[in-house]
């Protein structure tokens, strides 16, 4: 059947939204998400919060979150803006920030542990089954809202293209192909979320873009959030007379963002309202938190604003009985976030790791330092090393490779954090400072809430028509499989682990080849295990390639899982020849096989998540 429109989906980790673009009317618009409002209401909202709650049994009458579409879950699971506005009074009750499980290395993303140490939720969700639950979500409100708009669509016409954090490894792709085919969407395309912010940027500029930027330009995408910041460089280069794009590099998965801001707000709150002589209980404490973001974003986008009222109420009292009221002021804001958060620093000031116990309490990796400028830094810093490893990409960036850092010239923004113009402003003062004093301009135009769901679906409108800009980017990171040093033993002495190049930085969708002139041995008939190393710095690594100690130059990502069933005439055990097959599917998730040498035989090897 012929593709006749394109959907994007940006699975947030805080909001997530949905467009459609039409090929044959070349429009893109956003689809308004049907959601519970409240018991017994439903509405429109331009994004669906990221956010399940779980009610007690007996907290509310059958059939109070009734969906258009049916909601057989509902006395288990209630999705989106009611869940996130009544989850905040029952926090054991509520699960946020489910995607950055997925890419935790340390857990079963398919285990039920959500919400994360709740003792009172009756049963639990998998980071796995809450992403399917918001795929479906939204799957089932397009569809609604087509009905509606032009009538019933057939998914089975459509591109689909979800988008994931550039940071994300294999395994949280993966699992985020999966958990959209179960939600019923199919073999979705994969699309990195900067790249889809810059796609959508490139649509609202329409031809003007090619003015804005020019042979020579390297380009921040700067993508701050509610729970994660996400960093990538796009080298803009003359091929022939024309533009063209290339991803040069990825940022680590850091979680830092806008809820780390407010909750920096509500603690400095607190403490002045203890100072003088008010207490609050947890319950108040989560209420403050609330508060206290709506306060920040009113003084953001009212210049003229000196403060914002704040009122916490006493749970169970009446109508503002017991509530205590304090009030943010602009100076007070400026010095959390701007100064806290967003300081001028320098471009050696890194991220500093804190000394840690011996024991520590397990949870998600948030970025122990908060300062987002000095992450950016990091990332400069990781991009040039990244550059200098290729001669391809040294030559796309030129002198710019000569600095202390890859400074961009200029940025894209993205996400809700950078909606207030003041953090803006500063990171722009920041990086103007690293270069030299020299302006790195704003690529104006950008929407901070609905950009990535655009951008998934105009790229989607670009692969299925063969028309518009691609940004040539494949693969964020090399890949590589572990192999034991054989070696005479050594009391006291463990052998390094070497590392086998097998998927270069930059493989195209589409692609596959073959690791030549290397064979190796697979025992068959059995379970075999394969440790899976990755890195964004190594762009320069060809297939085939062997490091000397993976665990001291890589980041040890996965376990590669494969059951082996015996091979005909083969005893169990014994191992075969085989040599190793990868390719980048269309849809952009990776693939490794192992390819029996003197027959057409071979195994898929499953990805697998890193228990520890």
């Amino acid at each position: 059947m012929n593709v006749r429109f394109s959907i994007g989906i940006d699975l947030g980790t805080s909001n997530s939204a949905i467009a459609v673009a039409d090929l044959d009317t070349d429009q893109t618009r956003i689809v308004d998400v049907t959601q519970v409002l409240g018991p017994r209401l439903i509405g429109e909202l331009p994004t669906l919060p990221s956010v399940l709650y779980l009610p007690h049994p007996a907290e509310f009458p059958p059939g109070s979150f009734p969906l258009p579409w049916g909601n057989a879950d509902e006395a288990v699971v209630v999705v989106g803006q009611f869940a996130r506005d009544h989850g905040a009074l029952v926090p054991d009750r509520l699960v946020t920030s489910a995607k950055s499980w997925l890419s935790n290395p340390h857990i079963d993303p398919r285990q039920r542990i959500l919400p994360w140490r709740s003792e009172s939720a009756e049963t639990k969700l998998s980071p796995f089954d809450c992403a399917r639950r918001y795929l479906h979500h939204l799957r089932e409100a397009f569809l609604y809202a087509e009905q509606a708009h032009q009538g019933a669509r057939d998914l089975s016409e459509g591109q689909i293209v979800v988008t994931v954090p550039a940071s994300f490894d294999e395994v949280a792709r993966s699992l985020t192909a999966d958990a959209a085919r179960e939600a019923g969407l199919g073999e979705v395309t994969l699309l990195e979320e900067p790249l889809a912010a810059f796609y959508a940027w490139t649509a609202q500029a329409g031809r003007a873009w090619r003015d804005l930027v020019a042979p020579g330009d390297i380009v921040l995408v700067c993508d701050v959030g509610g729970g994660t910041a996400d960093f990538s460089l796009i080298a803009v280069t003359d091929v022939a007379g024309s533009l063209e794009l290339e991803r040069i590099s990825v940022g680590e998965h850091i979680l830092l963002g806008g809820d780390n801001m407010d909750l920096a707000l509500a603690y400095t709150l607190q403490a002045r309202l203890e100072a003088a002589g008010k207490s609050l209980d947890s319950w108040q404490f989560l209420a403050l938190v609330h508060a206290a973001a709506k306060a920040k974003i009113a003084l953001f986008e009212d210049t003229a604003l000196a403060e914002a009222p704040i009122a916490v109420p006493a749970r169970g009292a009446s109508l503002f009985a017991k509530t205590l009221s304090t009030a943010l002021d602009r100076a007070t804001l400026e010095q959390v976030v701007l100064d806290g958060f967003f300081p001028r620093t320098g471009i050696g000031d890194l991220p500093v790791e804190n000394r840690r116990g011996g024991l520590q309490e397990f949870g998600l990796p948030y970025a122990s330092d908060p300062v987002v400028s000095k992450h950016i830094a990091r990332f400069l810093a990781r991009s040039l090393q990244n550059v200098h490893a290729s001669d391809k990409l040294a030559a796309l960036v030129g002198k710019r490779g000569e600095e202390a850092a890859l400074m961009p010239t200029a940025v894209l923004f993205n996400g809700g954090v950078f909606k207030a113009a003041p953090i803006r402003a500063r990171v722009l003062d920041l990086l103007a400072s690293w270069n030299g004093g020299r302006a790195v301009r704003e690529l104006q135009g950008f929407e901070p809430d609905l950009a990535v769901a655009r951008g998934a679906a105009i790229y989607g409108r670009h692969r299925a028509t063969g028309k518009g800009i691609r940004i040539r980017a494949g693969t964020s990171r090399s890949y590589y499989i572990g192999l034991e040093t054989s070696m005479l033993a050594v009391p006291g002495f463990r052998p390094p682990v070497k590392a086998l190049c097998v998927v270069p930085q930059g493989m195209q969708e589409g692609t596959e080849l073959l690791i030549e002139g290397r064979e190796f041995a697979l025992a068959t008939g059995r379970a075999a295990e394969f440790r899976f190393f990755s890195s964004a710095v190594r762009s320069g690594d060809t297939p085939g390639q062997i490091l000397p100690d993976a665990e001291r130059e890589l980041e040890e990502t996965a376990l590669l899982e494969i059951d082996l069933p015996a091979f005909e005439d083969v005893p169990p055990g014994q191992r075969v020849p085989v040599r190793i097959n990868a390719c980048v599917t269309e849809l952009g998730v990776l693939e490794l096989w192992m390819q029996h040498t003197n027959s057409d035989r071979r195994w898929k090897v499953e990805f697998q998540v890193r228990t520890e």
